[in-house]
């Protein structure tokens, strides 16, 4: 049946061979017309530029402000064909660059598939950074980042933004990053919740004195040690003493401090005010968490770092003075 069917058409062209030309002819025209005025891209196509689409628009809003930003000739069309690659919802949010002229084609499998054509930048926030020198390697990294934006943003979150290493948008903005940073805190804690939880402590204090493990100490057992020595300090009502928060309060550290600093009064000297200090002092990592949560109990009840960076601890004050001008002269 369809042999005999295929047979008279082949026949029928055959017989009518200028005909068959001229049909032809005008089917090529009309799909020459068609693409041109549907499929390829537009005279004044934004070459490249960078489009936008926000989280939670629609396929049909998205497809018509394609078309107001002359990416496509048409939204219908684009519509259809991202609803027939990825679905009703299939459109991603997020930046589009624009590198060259594309065609309807390939615009709809790149917002159904997310293909941003953008190389995502790798930012390395090291334990320990502050909010400061957080803001400072963000602006150093994107060319359009605001430091002093991004600190407003964040206000008092010293300690709660997580040191880790991400990859983000060339024109990432202030508010996502501070986002980011700061949900990835929580997702964080979350490992050690538990551990928190047993320890009994609130989680400003824990993260505070998280902060001043991260400088005072490098390894995951001087680090509980210390934090055992400190909050030890702080049950019996003396002063921390810990140098590191005047790093975070003027920018000295334990080889640089005169008696001068030591005596003066500002709210960040654990030397003449009892109990943590105001704010954490640093994003402390994970490891400094937990060990704030799991300190090591000793006799313990003074430490110092030479230096080379080794720890000495001692039991008695004697004890600490004698190994200070032993190791720090």
């Amino acid at each position: 049946m369809i042999s005999k069917f295929l047979n008279r058409i082949i026949k029928y062209l055959s017989n009518n061979k200028r005909k068959t030309s001229t049909l032809l002819v005008a089917l090529f025209v009309v799909l020459v017309s068609f693409y041109v005025g549907i499929f390829r891209a537009p005279a004044d196509f934004p070459i490249k530029e960078t489009i936008t689409i926000e989280e939670g628009s629609t396929l049909s809003s998205i497809a018509e402000k394609l078309k107001e930003d002359s990416v496509v000739r048409s939204s219908l069309w684009l519509r259809n064909i991202v609803i027939i690659l990825n679905g009703e919802d299939g459109a991603l949010s997020g930046d589009y660059y624009l590198g060259r002229e594309e065609n309807i084609f390939s615009m709809a499998r790149r917002i159904a598939k997310g293909d941003f054509d953008l190389d995502l930048v790798r930012v390395v926030i090291p334990e320990g950074a502050t909010v400061d020198e957080i803001g400072q390697i963000f602006e150093k990294r994107f060319e359009s980042f605001n430091k002093e934006v991004f600190l407003n943003l964040v206000g008092d979150n010293e300690g709660y933004l997580f040191p880790d290493t991400y990859h983000f948008l060339p024109k990432v903005e202030e508010g996502e990053v501070a986002r980011i940073l700061s949900n990835t805190f929580v997702e964080k804690l979350a490992e050690v919740d538990e551990d928190i939880r047993k320890f009994g402590k609130p989680i400003d204090e824990v993260i505070n004195m998280a902060s001043i493990l991260e400088e005072e100490a490098r390894t995951t057992k001087t680090r509980r040690t210390i934090a055992g020595i400190l909050w030890k300090r702080l049950e019996i009502g003396m002063p921390l003493q810990v140098d590191a928060v005047f790093t975070y309060a003027n920018g000295k550290n334990s080889f640089t401090l005169t008696t001068e600093d030591l005596r003066e009064d500002h709210p960040y000297n654990t030397y003449t005010n009892k109990g943590l200090p105001p704010t954490p002092i640093s994003n402390p990592g994970l490891d400094s968490i937990l060990a704030a949560v799991t300190p090591i109990e000793s006799d313990y009840l003074y430490f110092l770092s030479d230096k080379n960076g080794n720890m000495h601890y001692s039991i008695t004050f004697e004890e600490h003075i004698r190994k200070k001008r032993i190791y720090l002269n």
